[in-house]
């Protein structure tokens, strides 16, 4: 029902349905003549002080949507000769019908109910037989049925009624204020615009001019200033009217018209609304998706442009947060012929598809109301409705006990009035700068786009088994606010197939922790399969789009779903490897010094003294010494073992080297200086086997220094051997200054088996040459394979190999230059002699 509102000061007459004042008017010169018309120019300064109320009602709309086979446009309406109604009027609706009729391709029927005479002359289960049979469906057939059954039964509105009461409640509570508009008494005419376009702009003529035939320019019979146009039009209605309405810059404050395009200053100056515009309901919308995580949705909109761009909006919101839309069906928003068979198809499938289980219903309430009487979506099961408005069914409407308790929508929130309500009427002027707090201590204000920001109420319907209706207050979103989203899940009924737990709407299931997301080719990026993270990665929460690496002193656990500091390892006593490492070096370490004690007890026999027996007490000293020194390659490696092993490692075995290199020199001398006359004799001296064995010492100190001033050996945390483990181990700061420690002992090794070798066949009883040139044979063979070895190996390992080609290297040395002595000394006596020597 369409309704006009009028406030100012109106003669008595004027009060009440305009359409029952009209009468057959005269000839619209004489008339004004008569009535003293003035003309009314479009200025400000003719610009009068009336505001307009215009507004639909759902039992109207609710009278479009009968059978497929009948469509009238004006069966909103009483059509025909109605007694009060002007002759003009009732000729209008005829010809408004037959030019719809003459528009449209399919046959059309014209229908004038009169229940009256129905009442009297028709049995009530024929007259429904006979609706259904020829095609008559959906809510007109259920409230007839309703209305025939009982005759006495009204569609009673009951928010309609209470609008209109608090209306008046607040016309009269300003006219007795003292404060609000001083000097000043409001009255207001209603006008019934049934929704119509005619009737909208036949009322707003008979607004400006006062006649019910409506002269242009001109004005009649109304008194007092005409301050505002209060209406409650359909969105497309409203803009139309608008512009006629600023014409004479009169202020059009709308209470139902949500559009976004009415925000445009430019275009729409004189226009206000008590309503917000359409982005509050979309961001509510999105809120409401987030808090319960639905990401797969559908969406059915009217073919109206404010309806599709704000579905656009909500589209991007939805797409923001991770959400994607199934589907996005469109319906006519005029429904003035019955809803196509294909569209109607191609709409069930969609709502009907297994996997969405969450559809928004983007459209007013008449039109929802409508699409439910085409599709009887509301009782499809397993599915939840999202309305942008409350659906305002009527109390008892038949079988209602069979839609199902799963809808969400969003209303304006109401509050009860205790002496006054948030609809104050100014000039328009006043109203840019209106801003005051009402009884109920809340802000009343219009925005710089003239829309009034109120907050929304989160309604679920429920349906009751009795065919009773509850609206429950579920949640609450203010856009002004910061925390403006609250929604109380526990009041929430939900249908029996959810089994009361929070309904699921997504494509694809959540990943898990430990899983990312892989979006189907050609699919929504909702619609995705979940793959295991890599190695090395982790998803901590649900449905990643992508894993992130741990830290580098983390690693993944076995789920891969959180990181978990990773294992410190290093060569340690307590490793089985190091053990093993640790009995074999104070194992040698043993046989050396029992060695070593043998030639101390045995060292005026002839075979220890033939051998240089000072320089064999330095070498078997200096090679107890390695033995023990790799073992400071074993524990967790610190400061101080970091800095000493290599050193002590490179220096100590340049003793052990050199003394060999001495003793090699000492016999290749000894042979040469029996000779008579030979340069060799003065290189007989033990100085000279002293110098050699204390200028390699030198020599090689003099590297561990350089070393150790520029690049020195510090522990490092080496967290890239493997994803799992952190190996503690010593970075030796300086290859350069490594390989040059490393390199001058093979140099000391190679000038050993090179004079050894070529002094091997020297005449002697007993030739040591042999055996050191066997021992720097070893020597050479276990370094040389401990480079590729050490390159090659990682972490602790690295540590181990190091430390068997020290044990294995000092080994070989003693066991083929000492082990045949102790042989001789032990197990030959006989041998041990000058005689043997000789």
């Amino acid at each position: 029902m369409g309704r006009v509102v009028t406030l100012g000061k109106p003669a008595p007459e004027a009060v009440g349905d305009s359409a029952s004042e009209y009468t057959p008017a005269p000839n619209p010169a004489s008339q004004n003549q008569s009535a003293g018309c003035k003309t009314q120019m479009a200025s400000p300064e003719n610009q009068e002080a009336t505001v307009y109320l215009l507004a639909t009602s759902p039992s109207r709309d609710s009278d479009q949507s009968f059978g497929s086979a009948v469509t009238a446009p004006s069966s909103r309406v009483p059509v025909g000769f109605v007694k009060g109604r002007s002759v003009a009027k009732n000729v209008c609706i005829i010809l408004l019908s037959l030019e719809y009729s003459s528009s449209i391709a399919s046959p059309s029927l014209l229908i004038s109910f009169d229940a009256e005479k129905a009442f009297d002359r028709v049995r009530w289960d024929y007259l429904y037989v006979t609706l259904t049979k020829y095609g008559f469906q959906g809510c007109f057939v259920s409230e007839k049925r309703a209305l025939y059954a009982t005759p006495k039964a009204t569609m009673f509105y009951p928010i309609l009624y209470y609008d209109y009461l608090a209306f008046i409640f607040a016309v009269e509570e300003i006219n007795n204020s003292l404060e609000l508009l001083p000097n000043l008494t409001l009255g207001f005419n209603l006008y019934n615009s049934f929704n119509v376009p005619f009737y909208m702009y036949w009322d707003a003529m008979d607004i400006f001019t006062g006649m019910n035939v409506c002269p242009p320019n001109y004005h009649c019979k109304t008194s007092g200033i005409l301050a505002a146009i209060i209406e409650g039009l359909p969105p497309e209605q409203s803009s139309q009217i608008s512009n006629m309405f600023r014409i004479y810059h009169y202020p059009q404050i709308s209470f139902t018209s949500q559009s976004l395009f009415m925000s445009d200053k430019v275009n729409f100056p004189y226009f206000y609304r008590t309503v917000p515009n359409e982005l509050h309901i979309c961001a509510g919308i999105v809120k409401l998706l987030k808090h319960f995580d639905w990401t797969w949705v559908g969406i059915i909109t009217t073919d109206d442009d404010s309806s599709l761009r704000a579905v656009q909006i909500l589209r991007e919101g939805i797409e923001q947060h991770g959400g994607c839309i199934a589907f996005i069906e469109t319906f006519s928003h005029t429904h003035n012929s019955f809803m196509p068979a294909e569209k109607k198809l191609k709409i069930n499938e969609s709502i009907h598809m297994p996997s969405i289980n969450v559809i928004i219903v983007y459209s007013n309430t008449d039109n929802t109301v409508y699409l439910n009487s085409e599709m009887q979506f509301l009782g499809i099961p397993g599915k939840v409705w999202i309305t942008k408005t409350e659906l305002d069914f009527p109390s008892r409407l038949g079988s209602l006990h069979e839609k199902k308790n799963s809808t969400l929508s969003f209303a304006i929130a109401n509050k009860k009035i205790p002496s006054f309500t948030k609809f104050i009427q100014e000039l328009h002027h006043y109203l840019k700068k209106i801003h005051f707090k009402n009884n109920l201590e809340d802000e009343v204000f219009f925005n710089e786009n003239g829309d009034l920001n109120v907050p929304y109420n989160i309604i679920n319907m429920v349906f009751l088994p009795n065919g009773i209706i509850q609206h429950r207050i579920v949640g609450s979103y203010n856009p002004l606010q910061r925390q403006n989203f609250t929604i109380n899940e526990k009041m929430i009924m939900w249908e029996s197939k959810f089994n009361q737990t929070t309904p699921q709407a997504k494509c694809s299931e959540r990943c898990p922790p430990g899983f990312r997301k892989l979006t189907r080719e050609g699919e929504p990026v909702c619609c995705y399969d979940c793959i295991p993270c890599p190695e090395g990665e982790i998803s901590s929460q649900s449905d990643m789009d992508n894993c992130v690496s741990c830290r580098e002193d983390q690693r993944p656990n076995h789920e891969r779903n959180t990181c978990i500091p990773k294992l410190i390892t290093f060569l340690s006593y307590e490793d089985s490897l190091g053990n093993a490492l640790t009995i074999s070096s104070i194992f040698f370490f043993l046989i050396n010094a029992v060695i070593l004690r043998i030639f101390i007890t045995y060292r005026d026999t002839p075979i220890v003294r033939a051998n240089n027996r000072d320089i064999s007490f330095i070498l078997l000293t200096s090679l107890m010494s390695c033995f023990l020194s790799s073992l400071m390659f074993i524990g967790r490696p610190q400061v101080t073992t970091c800095i000493l092993r290599q050193a002590a490692f490179g220096i100590i075995f340049s003793i052990s080297l050199s003394s060999i290199l001495a003793k090699t020199i000492t016999v290749v001398t000894a042979f040469h200086a029996t000779k008579p006359g030979s340069r060799f004799q003065k290189w007989m001296s033990s100085r000279v086997s002293y110098s050699i064995i204390l200028s390699c010492f030198l020599l090689q100190v003099l590297i561990c220094l350089v070393w150790l001033c520029t690049a020195p050996p510090f522990p490092y945390l080496n967290m890239h051997v493997d994803t799992g483990i952190i190996v503690v181990e010593c970075n030796e700061g300086s290859a350069i200054a490594f390989y040059s420690l490393l390199g001058f002992l093979g140099f000391l090794a190679a000038i050993s088996f090179i004079i050894a070798f070529l002094s091997r066949n020297l005449p002697d009883g007993f030739n040591e040459a042999k055996n050191i040139t066997f021992s720097m044979l070893v020597f050479c063979s276990v370094w040389l394979t401990f480079i590729p070895a050490y390159l090659s190996t990682r972490g602790k390992y690295t540590v181990a190999v190091e430390i068997f080609a020290i044990q294995a290297s000092s080994a070989g040395l003693l066991g083929c230059i000492f082990i045949p002595k102790c042989y001789i000394i032990l197990l030959r006596p006989d041998m041990n002699s000058r005689k043997c020597l000789k």
